[in-house]
């Protein structure tokens, strides 16, 4: 008996016009038309409409939508890479600072973020016009290498990536969830584009060798011209590649964190204690001071990255001691560094350096202690694994206020 009979036998019976679909959809689709004109009134058979054509409308939808978000997407690209190439020929000229070219890619993919996830208007002339302030103020100073220049070139990637921020959440960034979601964004970004980038040094790499079989050099003009277009062309592909829930990055960024996090414990560990047992003294050596609030950016973005990436269950295991631990060593660890900053800055006077790393150690300490009550609650059952994440993510404007504050003030303050 074929399809279409049965569906018309069947049609007081929903138990066996499911059976009949799962046994063969596409002919139940085809058939389905025929028995549907024959039988208008039938509810079952109305219902079965609405859900074979609802599926196929969606799918339509989406998509258009893909289709429109991809075309946007490779305009930017386009744009991304243009204007990264414009911006470096002043950079070679010595006309701007190289910093200069985080404008090239940063704005873009802010722009993407917007068409995604379209803000209210005063968000967006918010963000558009602290891209302009900051493009423009960075460029009215001297161009020079001292010292509060130097920090402004290295805080300005900060303030910008929270202003990005505010482009990925749009109307919901004072929401905990949607910080959230940004830096996990973050995460299978970076993961995404290193893969990527690795692909593409490879090309470069045989583009290159092919060339010199010939007898061409062709390295300074494809640096210029094509990987530096590239590059910056790639980041905006991969945070639209992100946005689509691409599941390489998201699959693999849990296990990073449950085995990145206990390795850098036990590494962490050995290499403090070798420290104590060679009698390295960060209130003495100045380099190794640097060294060591480097060791606690380290730790802070991996104990952050473990935070993101767990469970979002109730149930305590053995990843949220290994973080527990990890936050207490990277407290202890920004602890020495604070009282050797302030011996330093009691001993031999204030610089732009100095006020910078007190600053920032005084903001990821009292981050430290946030979450590290956070985690204590969580261990002892009286919270759950959102109030660590609160933690995290109700505290990021500080580190972007901070930036801001270091970029406006530091080169007039030290003139």
């Amino acid at each position: 008996m074929d399809t279409e009979n049965l569906i018309t036998e069947n049609i007081s019976y929903p138990h066996e016009l499911e059976r009949i679909y799962r046994k063969d959809p596409k002919a139940f689709k085809k058939s389905f038309t025929h028995v549907w004109e024959q039988n208008p009134d039938s509810q079952v058979l109305g219902v079965w409409y609405e859900r074979l054509h609802f599926i196929e409308t969606a799918n339509k939808e989406k998509s258009s939508l893909l289709q429109k978000g991809f075309l946007f997407m490779g305009l930017l690209a386009i744009l991304a890479g243009i204007s990264t190439r414009i911006i470096f020929h002043f950079v070679e000229q010595e006309a701007i600072a190289p910093i200069n070219l985080i404008f090239g890619v940063i704005p873009f993919i802010a722009a993407y973020f917007i068409y995604n996830n379209t803000p209210r208007k005063s968000v967006i002339y918010f963000l558009v016009a602290l891209f302009l302030i900051s493009g423009f103020y960075l460029n009215m100073l001297p161009l020079n290498y001292k010292d509060s220049i130097i920090l402004t070139y290295l805080h300005l990637p900060i303030f910008l990536w929270v202003l990005v921020g505010l482009a990925f959440t749009g109307n919901e960034y004072l929401k905990g969830s949607a910080r959230l979601a940004y830096i996990k964004f973050n995460l299978e970004y970076c993961i995404l584009y290193a893969s990527m980038a690795v692909s593409g040094m490879v090309l470069a790499a045989l583009t290159m060798q092919l060339f010199s079989f010939v007898g061409l050099d062709i390295a300074d003009f494809y640096f210029s011209n094509v990987v530096l277009f590239g590059a910056a062309a790639l980041a905006i592909v991969a945070a639209y590649l992100v946005s689509m829930n691409l599941k390489l990055a998201k699959n693999i960024t849990p296990y990073i964190a449950k085995i990145f996090s206990p390795l850098v414990l036990v590494t962490l560990l050995v290499y403090l204690i070798t420290v104590i047992w060679v009698g390295k003294n960060p209130f003495l050596d100045r380099d190794f001071l640097i060294v060591f609030n480097g060791i606690l950016l380290g730790v802070l973005a991996v104990t952050i990255f473990s935070i993101i990436e767990s469970d979002q269950d109730k149930k305590k295991n053995i990843s949220d001691y290994v973080n527990f631990a990890l936050i207490a060593l990277a407290l202890i660890i920004d602890s020495v560094a604070l009282s050797a900053i302030v011996f330093r800055l009691s001993s031999y006077g204030i610089t732009p350096n100095r006020l910078a790393v007190l600053g920032v150690n005084i903001l990821i300490w009292a981050n430290l202690i946030w979450i590290m009550l956070s985690y204590m609650r969580f261990l002892q059952n009286k919270s759950g694994p959102s109030t660590i994440q609160d933690s995290v993510t109700k505290y990021l404007p500080v580190y972007g206020l901070w930036a801001a504050f270091v970029i406006f003030t530091f080169p007039i303050i030290f003139k």
